[in-house]
């Protein structure tokens, strides 16, 4: 069953179950369409498979088989800059 992650991995884009804007590889790599089209050209970074459009899972069936929770984001050198900076943690965590 696929895992359906909540994220692209290379820009961080929320990507819902329902999403029509999820991309895949046979690996589950999970890509935002823009990410998958604009920085890899529809080929993989991970395993150079295609990139293809993610089934939608039915909404009455999430209930009993979830989408994950687990989100994945690698640093491809195509995503310097695709992601916003990390918000800065609680000032008494500063060195």
């Amino acid at each position: 069953m696929l895992e359906l992650r909540p994220n692209c991995e290379c820009c961080d884009r929320d990507l819902p179950p329902s999403s029509d804007q999820a991309r895949i590889c046979t690996f589950e790599c999970t890509f935002c369409a823009d990410c998958a089209e604009q920085r890899f050209f529809g080929e993989c970074p991970n395993c150079g498979g295609d990139l293809v459009a993610r089934p939608i899972r039915p909404e009455n069936k999430l209930h009993r088989f979830p989408a994950s929770l687990r989100r994945v984001v690698k640093a491809h050198s195509a995503c310097a800059g695709a992601r916003p900076p990390p918000e800065p943690g609680p000032s008494w965590a500063t060195p």
